[in-house]
């Protein structure tokens, strides 16, 4: 019972207090609704303003994470050029090394006089 007699008074206490703002209303009519009007115009221009405030931060923010996805991406690229450089280089020393390597061994087994092993009476080099 107390819940509806609570919303009863409610109601009771809003009527109550709207008379009483008609009733000691310091404006007239008139003067109100203009400084309503005002009120709602500078309402709308603060939202305006904030408005026009967001989309500039959200342009210049735009705008250096754009420079710095490019700045991210230079890098990357310049990272990968590098590394690609060191592999190509090693790359070539591991050629140049087994060039080395296979020319050392035919020079030993050249320098080894016998000119290569022997099979039923004939190199391995005539085979």
């Amino acid at each position: 019972m107390e819940e509806k007699g609570g919303f009863g008074y409610f109601l009771l206490g809003l009527g109550i207090g709207v008379a009483a703002g008609i009733l000691w209303a310091p404006r007239t009519g008139e003067e109100t609704r203009q400084l309503l009007a005002d009120k709602a115009g500078e309402g709308a221009d603060y939202i305006k303003n904030r408005a026009q405030e967001g989309t500039d931060y959200v342009r210049q923010r735009t705008g250096d994470l754009k420079q710095s996805a490019s700045d991210l991406y230079e890098q990357g690229r310049s990272t990968v050029s590098r590394q690609k450089n060191t592999l190509n280089q090693a790359v070539e020393a591991g050629k140049q090394a087994y060039r080395d390597a296979v020319g050392d061994v035919k020079a030993a087994a050249a320098g080894s006089g016998t000119g290569g092993t022997t099979t039923g009476g004939k190199t391995a080099e005539t085979i």
